[in-house]
């Protein structure tokens, strides 16, 4: 018997506890639990990615020939758009500390078609990777870094005379540089203004499509005419902007950059979550004509990509043989069978996530801690206007968002935002004038704006 609850999309304000990277330990039951913070239900889904990220911590306990041999567990979730797949998807990432990105599946088209190399989606998530290490790196070396800003801003603002045989030495500058460390430490300088030397970015700019991305032909021609891409110029400004610039140049001179590309690659093979939204745009086989021509072919240019290939990179070869795919689709109009055979092998998993109810929408407004409600009432309060719901408007705006969504298109969770909207836009305008103001949302308050333009169906399919 299942214990699966009809359940929905949640989400809270703060992240979840995470785990170092090639260690994560968390058990099946505590990812869930994690999930569970953030995704009101959808346990069936939940259940699925946990035991797929337990299993990557599994793999890595293993002798390094069978590790090899043990390919991901990719899923395929299947429901309505608003249920929560790609929430469950971004905080498992999360969870693992891993790279992760969303990309639509109906952006790849195959080769010869005007659209997206499926292979850019593997240099994208390693971009990800690269960018995740380079502030872990730039968080690790701060210290140093603005200690080295310190001292060039402290040049730049007393520059000592080059030694020279006709002049009698420098007298002793440590004391004036330690006066002038303190004022710059305490702030009293940071409106003086020193010229500071920066990248130009104005340089030429062009593309060249090559096999391999326009990346690759961007790095070597850095590489190879450094006086081209690589122009400094100097630039007035404050002490205080200049001190933010010159740390980031000091975090990057000791920053290894061939150390970021080994980690970015390596975190990408073993930890990379790419998420494929809209699978079920290219599910239709092979068709001659109209925008189903290159649909199959698109599934085919994806298969090698899911089943284990290496993609180059700026950073160097990527293998893909152990990046977690999770895919995703509505399949309102086409089927998971109409994938072809050999991707519906690679994506062995099925989870079935369940439609949102009216109940569903209740939990929604009031137990996250980054509630819609919530925001509204964070959001007004910069403007000293206290926002107050209660129960029955919650209860009211529920309901209305289950009915707008039986009776048009189905958006899930997406209508609760659309109808909140709407209900508070004039408040909203008004806010600014009503500074010391309670305002208390009833469900009265909500029928009045809302019920009409909900009972006209017409009106609601485009201003809902």
């Amino acid at each position: 018997m299942s214990d699966r609850p009809h359940a929905t999309l949640a989400t809270g304000s703060s992240d979840p506890v995470e785990a170092d990277d090639g260690s994560h330990s968390l058990t099946p039951r505590e990812i869930v639990a994690e999930l569970d913070k953030f995704v009101v239900g959808q346990r069936a889904a939940k259940r699925a990615v946990a035991i797929a990220l337990r299993n990557r911590w599994r793999r890595q306990q293993l002798s390094p020939e069978l590790a090899e041999e043990i390919q991901p567990k990719n899923i395929l979730m299947i429901g309505s758009t608003g249920v929560g797949k790609t929430e469950i998807a971004r905080r498992l990432a999360r969870l693992a500390r891993a790279p992760f990105l969303k990309i639509e599946a109906s952006k790849f088209t195959e080769v010869g078609y005007v659209g997206r190399d499926v292979e850019s989606m593997i240099r994208d998530l390693v971009e990800v990777a690269a960018a995740m290490i380079r502030e872990e790196k730039r968080a690790a070396v701060r210290g140093s870094a603005q200690q080295r800003a310190e001292e060039r801003l402290l040049h730049l603002l007393i520059p000592v005379p080059p030694p020279s045989p006709d002049v009698e030495p420098a007298t002793d500058f440590s004391d004036t540089i330690e006066r002038f460390r303190a004022k710059l430490r305490s702030g009293s300088l940071d409106n003086r203004m020193v010229e500071v030397e920066v990248e130009d970015s104005s340089g030429p700019s062009f593309e060249m499509f090559t096999p391999q991305g326009v990346e690759e032909v961007g790095i070597n021609l850095k590489e190879m005419m450094p006086g081209l891409f690589g122009r400094r110029r100097k630039q007035q400004m404050t002490v205080s902007e200049a001190r933010t610039i010159l740390e980031q140049q000091e975090a990057e001179k000791l920053i290894d950059r061939q150390q970021v590309s080994r980690e970015a690659r390596h975190r990408v093979e073993e930890g990379g979550i790419l998420f494929l939204d809209e699978i079920d745009k290219i599910a239709s086989r092979e068709s001659q004509h109209g925008p189903d021509v290159s649909r199959e072919g698109g599934q085919r240019d994806l298969l090698p990509i899911v089943e284990g290939s290496t993609v180059t990179t700026k950073y160097g070869a990527v293998k893909t043989d152990h990046i977690l795919f999770i895919a995703a689709g509505a399949f309102h109009i086409s089927k998971p069978s109409d994938l072809i055979p050999e991707l519906q092998g690679r994506l062995p998993i099925r989870v079935e996530l369940d439609s949102l109810t009216e109940q569903d929408f209740v939990r929604i407004l009031t137990e996250p801690e980054n509630a819609l409600t919530k925001q509204y009432q964070a959001l007004l309060s910069t403007e000293e206007v206290k926002l107050e719901f209660r129960e029955d408007a919650i209860l009211e705006i529920a309901r209305l968002a289950a009915e707008v969504n039986q009776n048009t298109e189905n958006i899930g969770a997406r209508r609760l935002a659309t109808l909140l909207e709407r209900l508070l836009d004039e408040i909203s305008f008004e806010a600014p004038d009503m500074s010391g103001v309670s305002v208390t949302i009833d469900g009265d308050y909500v029928r009045r704006a809302l019920a009409e333009l909900v009972e006209n169906q017409d009106l609601s399919r485009y201003v809902l």
